[in-house]
């Protein structure tokens, strides 16, 4: 399991443990009474289509959330999902993800 802490809001926390096709993330949002926690499975095909190469499946997660928590409360996120339902309800998610995840050149 790697946990990665968002550096921009340490209320943002996301925990993935691989499985046998993909993986299984927590995600816990705010550090107060309020905070929430998500389950999200991240498939190998998902995190291949929308991830440049190299990205581990924590940053995949944690850029989605943010991308997420730009546009709901923390309270309308979906407890339990699958990552690429975003892409129903947000439209630009994918081409979202992938500019916040590639690096400039």
């Amino acid at each position: 399991m790697t946990t990665l802490h968002d550096a921009g809001n340490p209320a943002l926390r996301v925990e993935c443990d691989a499985t046998a096709d993909g993986w299984s993330c927590r995600v816990v949002v705010g550090d107060d009474e309020a905070a929430t926690e998500h389950a999200v499975h991240v498939d190998r095909e998902t995190h291949e289509a929308i991830a440049p190469a190299g990205t581990p499946p924590e940053e995949l997660v944690l850029a989605s959330f943010r991308f997420l928590l730009d546009r709901e409360s923390r309270d309308s996120i979906m407890r339990s999902f699958d990552l690429p339902i975003i892409g129903r309800f947000f439209g630009d998610y994918e081409a979202e993800i992938r500019r916040r995840l590639t690096p400039p050149t």
